[in-house]
């Protein structure tokens, strides 16, 4: 966290009405001091704590690409942005088969009091100052789950829940760069699509909820590669709209 706020914001002053913005709900796997867990620290490392690879694509996207980000500076094992505040995994008990012993009881108003609403005040701040005209939610994705033994063939997926108008563009651009691109796969937008439907469904704006497979950006060059690939299509898919 810096100066105690669960994000951080990238390329600001890039900020300019009709441009392009992202966010990153689940970049993080930091823990603040006072929370306990109660997992062990090998986790933190794994898909359960930190969509892997997704803050290097965000950062990325705003150093070098011109495009802002928001990005979360908390787990989501403390907290997770990316769930309404009345959902039962906004602090999660349990995660792909492994329980979160630190979190049964845990005092749910106190971590939506100082992390859930701060990161989403800021961020609604964030795209009243961009009027943007697309924003871009970048997640990340495991090969398989560890409770499924199912592999997952999709490189990179769009989701979306009502509002698919830049997604349809963006599969059909991502397709043509000869990749398996998941339409609401591995997840669909319908169930999971908390901070797009509050910050983009709900005003209007178009959006791209990107998630990645994460051997695809494990490595900083696997990042780099991944964000400008995506600047590229973006750009184009806002170009569309």
């Amino acid at each position: 966290m810096i100066d105690g706020r669960p994000f951080r914001q990238v390329g600001v002053d890039d900020l300019r009405p009709g441009g392009l913005i992202c966010v990153a709900d689940h970049a993080s796997n930091h823990v603040p001091a006072g929370i306990e867990l109660g997992i062990e620290p090998a986790l933190m490392l794994e898909h359960i704590a930190i969509d892997i690879g997704a803050e290097g694509v965000a950062d990325r996207f705003a150093r070098r690409h011109g495009i802002p980000a928001h990005i979360a500076t908390v787990s989501r094992l403390v907290c997770d942005f990316n769930r309404d505040e009345d959902d039962p995994a906004v602090v999660p008990t349990s995660s792909d088969g492994h329980l979160i012993p630190g979190n049964i009881g845990a005092d749910v108003e106190s971590r939506l009091a100082r992390f859930h609403r701060p990161y989403h005040e800021a961020f609604a701040e964030f795209v009243d100052v961009a009027r943007p005209k697309l924003i871009i939610s970048i997640h990340s994705f495991t090969p398989a789950l560890r409770t499924s033994d199912e592999a997952r063939p999709w490189e990179v997926a769009l989701l979306y829940n009502e509002d698919d108008r830049a997604a349809r563009h963006a599969i059909r651009l991502l397709g043509e760069q000869g990749l398996t691109v998941g339409d609401n796969e591995p997840y669909s937008g319908r169930q999971l699509n908390s901070t797009m439907n509050r910050h983009a469904e709900a005003h209007g704006i178009p959006y791209c909820a990107i998630e990645i497979r994460q051997d695809q950006i494990e490595s900083e060059a696997g990042q780099s590669r991944w964000a400008m690939l995506l600047a590229d299509v973006m750009g184009r898919v806002a170009l569309e709209l």
